[in-house]
């Protein structure tokens, strides 16, 4: 029994309980609005977002690596679920929630099983700057659709273009109460963000009392509302929540409508890939802190158990959040205890205290998930990628854009073929430089950055990138403009300690050039060969056909044919 249970509690101390006790109760108090807010967000009833904070919770904490790390609904995934559940069914209609409910079961499913296959590599398909351009723009997705809900506007629209251009022209449907309530909350809440934790520091709360009061603000402002709204019987004047079902969710295995998983996974193929990239970064940034190693197959099969559970409880897709993880590791969380004691306090809520959030105003949990929305759009980080690689800062800002106008499968899609794109074009370019000897060493770097010392009969070029089809006319040309400007050479070196590969093209390519020198009454020559490359030209019996040879390194190639040059040139005088 004790072979089956997770090794953080088999290995239990007592002494960490008050620690996951404290944190569970705060992150709990996070989880409320933001787990009904992301409903909202995903155009399902308010209660599955309790619902996906619930079982979830002891899913991942079974199966999970992160000790700190919370899942649950978060604002970018929510969104996805939104958009992939748009053309099957109207939202909030029962086919739309079983459409959820398959998309979370297919997307567990799938990342279980990524995690059995040990897959966890996939956490490096994805560049950074495609995740965060991703990320952003469906920030500012969200932010655009959610004016409609903070300001009282019926519009519609799939794309942002197509969600401003129906804000634009329903302004004059503004409802007074609905945007006091949300510009007061969105004002409100963006003051806790910036000043309210330096205003209570000033007054000499410690910084991390301070900080954590400061991000439990939008359940105290959740609350207010309610019973604002209900004290002065605005039910009526606002669109609110409404009675929430009372009780724990009921758990059953959906039945399996293949009609609807083959209109859904790709969808969850795309919602399991974004969520378990930027879960598994946030996880190794808190484990970072602490000294603490991520397993990131682990990582795999307990967002895949997560999104199982969170399937079973009649609720949609989850994945680990930053912003609860963060309060959760500040609240003092040492274990995946804290999660489970958070699901319990979860629990006890739905039992017992639903009736709190009948009457909140739905411009409140748009003013929210805005807040939220608006610290994923990473601006500094595109600013910074742009400067420092502009094929980079192009992916980020095309993939971005990609979401912002067309919708996000589109930008999915954009984001991975400019992921390859960038892949593509850095292969196809490779850095190739003209390097000479570094005087009275055995090192040889780049004529153009150092001050080296060459000879006009030998010509050294170090190859800076695998040869393959892609890259292999390039090299070529580069060489031969190379020893157009150098036409007293008589060795041309090539210096092959970055190549790893060479294909069949590039096999060819090498083979022309050897015959071109040769008839130009050159020589070829290559240096630091290493030996899976030197397999692949002696399986293709290259080296007999070479005109030169194969030198251990680039200083025995320069002393070698010096000498070989030195001993021609004594020749020819003689004769």
């Amino acid at each position: 029994m004790r072979k089956l249970l997770p090794s953080w509690l088999t290995d239990y101390q007592a002494k960490l309980l008050p620690s996951d006790l404290v944190a569970a109760v705060v992150v709990t108090l996070l989880l409320i609005p933001q787990g009904l807010a992301y409903a909202a967000l995903a155009g399902l009833p308010p209660q599955l977002g309790l619902y996906a904070s619930l079982l979830p919770l002891l899913a991942y904490a079974l199966f999970g690596s992160s000790m700190v790390m919370s899942v649950g609904p978060v604002a970018v995934i929510s969104l996805m679920t939104g958009a992939a559940l748009a053309p099957i069914a109207e939202p909030g209609s029962a086919e739309y929630i079983t459409g959820a409910i398959m998309l979370a079961m297919v997307s567990g499913i799938m990342l279980f099983t990524f995690g059995l296959l040990r897959l966890g590599a996939m956490a490096q398909f994805l560049s950074h700057p495609v995740i965060s351009g991703f990320i952003s723009g469906a920030a500012l997705l969200i932010i655009i659709g959610q004016l409609r809900p903070l300001l009282g506007i019926n519009s519609h629209g799939e794309t942002g273009v197509e969600l401003a251009v129906g804000l634009m022209a329903n302004l004059g449907g503004i409802q007074p109460l609905t945007a006091a309530f949300g510009f007061a909350t969105f004002v409100l809440l963006w003051l806790a963000r910036h000043w309210l934790a330096k205003l209570l520091m000033g007054l000499g709360l410690a910084e991390g009392a301070a900080s954590l009061i400061a991000k439990l603000m939008p359940i105290v402002t959740v609350l207010g509302s309610a019973v604002l709204v209900s004290t002065m019987g605005w039910e009526t004047d606002l669109r609110v929540v409404g009675a929430l079902p009372g009780g724990l969710p009921v758990l059953q295995v959906p039945t399996i409508d293949f009609s609807i998983v083959n209109k859904l996974w790709l969808p969850a193929l795309a919602i399991s890939l974004i969520g378990f990239v930027e879960s598994v970064s946030i996880a190794q940034a808190f484990a970072s802190k602490n000294r603490q190693r991520i397993n990131t197959n682990a990582e795999l099969r307990g967002l895949g158990a997560a999104n199982i559970a969170s399937a079973l409880s009649g609720a949609f897709p989850v994945t680990g959040g930053f912003s609860r993880t963060a309060v959760n590791a500040e609240a003092g969380a040492r274990s995946p205890l804290s999660g489970i004691f958070a699901a319990v306090l979860i629990a006890l809520l739905l039992v017992f205290a639903t009736g709190l959030f009948h009457a909140l105003p739905m411009a409140v949990l748009a003013a929210t998930i805005i807040i939220a929305a608006i610290g994923l759009v990473d601006i500094k980080s595109l600013i910074h990628n742009w400067h420092y690689d502009r094929a980079e800062g192009m992916a980020q800002a095309g993939t971005a854009l990609g979401v912002l106008l067309a919708g996000v499968e589109v930008g999915i899609a954009i984001g991975i073929a400019l992921s390859l794109a960038t892949l593509v074009w850095r292969a196809s370019r490779p850095h190739i430089a003209i390097v000479g000897r570094v005087p009275d060493t055995e090192h040889f770097r780049n004529v153009n950055r150092y001050q080296v010392e060459t000879r006009g009969e030998i010509l050294i070029l170090r190859v800076d990138e695998n040869l393959f089809f892609g890259n292999a006319e390039s090299v070529e040309k580069f060489i031969l403009r190379a020893i157009e400007a150098q036409p007293e050479a008589h060795h041309l070196v090539l210096v092959m300690s970055s190549v790893s590969s060479v294909d069949a093209t590039a096999m060819q390519m090498l083979d022309m050039l050897n015959e071109r020198l040769i008839d130009e009454g050159m020589k070829l020559h290559l240096a630091e060969v290493k030996g899976p490359v030197l397999c692949q030209l002696e399986n293709d019996t290259f080296p007999e056909r070479l005109s030169g040879e194969i030198f251990l390194s680039t200083f025995t190639a320069y002393q070698a044919l010096q000498i070989a040059e030195e001993e021609t040139a004594q020749q020819l005088q003689e004769n």
